[in-house]
């Protein structure tokens, strides 16, 4: 019955060149997105190491040119530590403090022979907004600035000062006192007077 329709025909081997072609037409894409495709792959991996090396030198810079300053800065610790807390010439004064309702001290490491202090400042209150502490050298010729610190945290406070020069020499410094005055400081102690020590 199926004879009539033609669904009967014997099956037929293609000419060779159709074959060929069909053969040709199935494996083209393939060849043209192959080229393209790894030079892409290549390019991103190129860029992807390029920008990779890049960011790490950045960083290796960046991570050198800190640790430098903190060796330098180790130095510096070391060399303030030993010059005045095992100095022979250094002077150990503890003043106690009290801001705010809280007690806390002043220390200072008086070097005669350098002429410098090392202050470090524990306890004391954070100040207000427009405030500041403010230590004072007290001379042979009045009180002369010796720092103005702004404490706006609860951390202890170190600093160091080179004591004041007159104009023949080095001013006698006779003590420090500390008082509270405006946030940039002020020419002569006007504020509430934190202390007042002879040395």
């Amino acid at each position: 019955m199926t004879d009539w329709l033609g669904l009967s025909a014997a099956p037929r081997t293609p000419r060779p060149e159709l074959k060929g072609r069909v053969l040709a037409r199935a494996l083209a894409p393939r060849r043209r997105w192959r080229g393209p495709l790894a030079a892409a792959a290549m390019i991103t991996l190129v860029m992807g190491g390029g920008g990779g090396a890049w960011w790490a030198y950045r960083t290796i810079g960046t991570l050198t040119t800190e640790r430098d300053g903190l060796v330098a800065r180790v130095h510096a610790l070391e060399d303030t530590v030993s010059t005045f807390i095992h100095g022979p010439a250094t002077r150990l004064i503890q003043i106690p403090v009290s801001t705010g309702g809280r007690v806390g001290s002043v220390t200072i490491f008086a070097d005669s022979v350098r002429h410098r202090w090392l202050v470090r400042c524990d306890g004391l209150a954070p100040n207000a907004r427009d405030q500041a502490y403010q230590l004072w050298f007290i001379t042979d010729s009045g009180m002369t600035t010796a720092a103005v610190m702004p404490m706006d945290e609860d951390k202890p406070m170190v600093m160091a000062l080179e004591m004041p020069r007159g104009g023949e020499g080095d001013l006698r410094v006779l003590g420090a006192a500390m008082s509270i005055e405006p946030r940039a400081g002020s020419a002569s102690p006007s504020g509430p007077m934190v202390f007042h020590r002879l040395l």
